[in-house]
């Protein structure tokens, strides 16, 4: 069995647990878009990060960066 059973699927999966890691650490989209920025990623501004993660397609740049950006020294993919 896979990590998930289409495309679709995994994308709605990575964004809500990116909203949820947020949400956990009481952060909004300007607080990350601002962390983002001290994590190689200068161009990201609230609206773009919230634009990715309703999309819920981003490159695997802004992924890592925002674990980096949100401390998480580690994701199993089962709680993706």
């Amino acid at each position: 069995m896979g990590l998930a059973a289409s495309e679709e699927e995994l994308r709605d999966r990575a964004s809500r647990f990116i909203k949820a890691e947020l949400k956990r650490a009481k952060l909004t989209y300007a607080d990350l878009a601002h962390r983002l920025k001290e994590h190689g990623l200068p161009d990201e501004s609230e609206s773009t990060v919230k634009a990715k993660l309703k999309r819920g397609t981003f490159a695997a740049t802004f992924l890592l960066a925002t674990l980096a950006a949100l401390e998480m020294d580690g994701v199993r993919l089962e709680e993706l």
